[in-house]
């Protein structure tokens, strides 16, 4: 009897073996700080966290989730955020993100579009392509083209060249937003769990929200160019003296005495700009899944010296530890920046 057991479990594990050597399934992550859970789901105990351009073997996969062998253990992460190398023949890998064509052309939509070295930004550009430069799509995700041509290759952002996006934003083309990136050198802003400062988290918004909006057609003008400290009058008088069809204040809230409590904001203070405040506020919420705190009165100097469209925005509680690590991935940047544009692209277009 014993002879049988031992037989069988060696054969099991020749088993489990042959099945692991066949698929040969990697993930690669695409973004810093994606969490790890215990489950396939966002309900299960987050145990710990892996970033940008990590390899990790594919053990299955299940409801758009994939459990991934670590160097002690074995967890599971969002299939959002991942690549698939390896073996695409298992029907697990087919249904999740990644697709493969050798087909497809796209046409570049807009001058100086951005190719990145890797699906995410962030990775480094390495080009800038002019509207009407065609390219074959070797690989695809959620979110990117991988592209070639005889001069070029690299990953750029789906948004950017389909056509049925920029029609959608056509709204957007030739309007001048004015974006300020709250705090900056010396005035560091409110300071998150882990002694982050808002005028980083700031800065990074804004940089990504300038390059979504320039590949939309936007004509968009920042109160800071890098991390130095202005004024708040200096920050007004741009879109004073601008032609200005929208001014956004990003900033980020910090509430240390209550560390779990989350959500965004948006705020007004002329009566005109509450329509403004409440797409873009609803834009962000729809795109993010935060709490909604809605968009109120507020006696800001930014907005209430400010004669064009204006709001400030609270982009989340860097306070709220769990949110602070969020908020510094590339992948809820990206949603919020969406968020905001969306929004803005409804303001416009209800214009």
């Amino acid at each position: 009897m014993h002879i049988k057991k031992t037989t069988l479990l060696f054969f099991s594990i020749l088993f489990l073996a042959f099945a692991t050597l066949v698929s040969a399934n990697e993930a690669v992550i695409n973004t810093d700080n994606l969490n790890v859970r215990t489950g396939p789901g966002t309900n299960f105990e987050k145990i710990g966290q892996v970033h940008t351009d990590e390899v990790y073997p594919i053990l299955q996969q299940q409801d758009g989730w994939v459990e991934i062998q670590l160097t002690q253990g074995t967890g599971w992460v969002t299939n959002e955020y991942i690549s698939i190398s390896g073996n695409t023949d298992s029907e697990d890998t087919k249904e999740s993100n990644m697709e493969t064509t050798t087909e497809k052309i796209i046409t570049i939509q807009h001058d100086n579009t951005q190719l990145r070295d890797g699906p995410s930004t962030s990775f480094e550009i390495t080009e800038f392509a002019n509207k009407g430069i065609k390219f074959k799509v070797l690989s695809q995700n959620n979110e990117w083209y991988e592209i070639t041509n005889d001069n070029y290759t690299g990953y750029v952002l789906k948004q950017l060249v389909e056509k049925e996006d920029t029609t959608s934003f056509s709204g957007m083309k030739n309007k001048t937003i004015v974006i300020d990136a709250g705090h900056g050198g010396r005035d560091v802003g409110a300071i998150g769990a882990s002694g982050t400062h808002e005028k980083d988290f700031a800065f990074k918004t804004t940089q990504e929200l300038k390059q979504e909006l320039t590949a939309l057609g936007a004509n968009v003008v920042l109160t800071r160019e890098n991390d130095e400290f202005i004024s708040l009058g200096s920050r007004i008088s741009l879109p004073n003296i601008l032609d200005t069809d929208a001014f956004i204040s990003i900033h980020y809230n910090s509430f240390p005495e209550m560390p779990n409590v989350t959500g965004i904001g948006a705020y007004y203070y002329h009566d005109q700009n509450q329509k403004i405040a409440k797409d873009v506020l609803q834009g962000i919420a729809k795109e993010t899944g935060a709490r909604n705190r809605g968009a109120t009165f507020g006696d800001f100097h930014v907005i209430r010296q400010n004669f064009k469209p204006s709001i400030l925005v609270e982009l989340g509680f860097i306070s709220n530890p769990e949110k602070e690590q969020l908020l510094q991935t590339n992948a809820y940047q990206k949603k919020l920046v969406t968020g905001i544009v969306n929004g803005l692209n409804k303001y416009f277009k209800n214009q």
